[in-house]
């Protein structure tokens, strides 16, 4: 069966919070909730306010946009707001002054506008008019003298798109509720929120680290570059200390990589010794034996 979607449940109860004024008591003035509907009533058959099930052959609300055929669900994809009459910042506003800011926020194509299909109103009680942003017709039947009809596109209701920017801005722009506060600016003499292992450090600190470790990279040899002199054992001077002791660290590490570790000598030296004489003589070639052995006797007897 044809539902209300919960991105339009979400306007809804956003226009009835503020829209409603006294809850308690039912005054004419008051956006009451019977005014704010989304499915339409059980002999409702096509258009917007009907789902998948209701829908009929050449719907309107399907046939005229891919973004409805692709996203045509049980869900219906209407809203409609019903009389109202609410004073803010000095000016009366009520249904008419809602549907035209609606209506200039659509024509000048706002980005929270865009998945409004169409917009049902009158401007004035007497006549109705109808903003289409496919074109496609200028006006729709009496009833919408006494209500606005707001059309989603359906692939934004099947998306769940959230639809109450738009709506929110125009209860902030008509003073009910209250914009935004602006961030504050940021001081360089503000103490950084997060403790960094210093209490007093502050913006401007963290800047001239920034900016000294920028100087320092770019700057000649032999300079500095700093513009201001970092304390001892912070981040910063530690990390200076590391860039400058980089190249020399280099140099050595070369140095050592083109050295030959290996003394072939003092290995020969250790492996004889540990084997005995006859050991020693089976390993040697009989024709080096013989030299050994001539060489030996000729130091024996000179």
């Amino acid at each position: 069966m044809t539902s209300a979607p919960a991105n339009l449940l979400a306007v809804r109860n956003l226009l009835l919070t503020h829209l409603n004024v006294d809850k308690d008591t039912v005054r004419s003035q008051d956006l009451e909730p019977a005014e704010v509907g989304i499915v339409g009533d059980p002999h409702h058959r096509g258009g917007y306010h009907c789902g998948s099930d209701r829908v009929v052959p050449g719907d309107y609300s399907v046939v005229e946009s891919t973004r409805d055929s692709s996203g045509l669900t049980l869900h219906a994809s209407a809203l409609d707001v019903g009389t109202f009459s609410v004073s803010s910042g000095g000016a009366t506003h009520n249904l008419r002054t809602l549907s035209a800011w609606f209506v200039s926020q659509c024509a000048a194509d706002a980005a929270d506008a865009r998945d409004i299909r169409e917009i049902i109103y009158s401007p004035d009680g007497r006549t109705v008019k109808r903003w289409d942003r496919l074109g496609k017709r200028t006006t729709g039947d009496s009833s919408h003298l006494f209500h606005t009809h707001f059309s989603f596109f359906r692939d934004s209701t099947k998306a769940g798109r959230d639809q109450t920017p738009l709506f929110r801005r125009y209860l902030t722009a008509i003073g009910l509720i209250a914009p935004p506060k602006p961030e504050p600016d940021m001081e360089q003499t503000d103490k950084l929120v997060r403790n960094t292992g210093s209490a007093n450090r502050t913006v401007g600190d963290v800047l001239a680290d920034l900016e000294n470790l920028r100087n320092w990279l770019i700057s000649p040899a032999n300079s500095t570059g700093l513009i201001t002199q970092p304390q001892a054992n912070s981040p910063l001077q530690q990390m200076l200390t590391m860039a400058r002791a980089w190249p020399a660290l280099v140099a050595q590490v070369n140095a050592l990589s083109n050295r030959d570790f290996t003394d072939e000598e003092q290995i020969v030296t250790g492996v004889l010794a540990g084997l005995p004489p006859e050991k020693i003589a089976e390993a040697i070639p009989p024709q080096i034996a013989r030299d050994v052995a001539d060489e030996l006797s000729r130091r024996l007897t000179s």
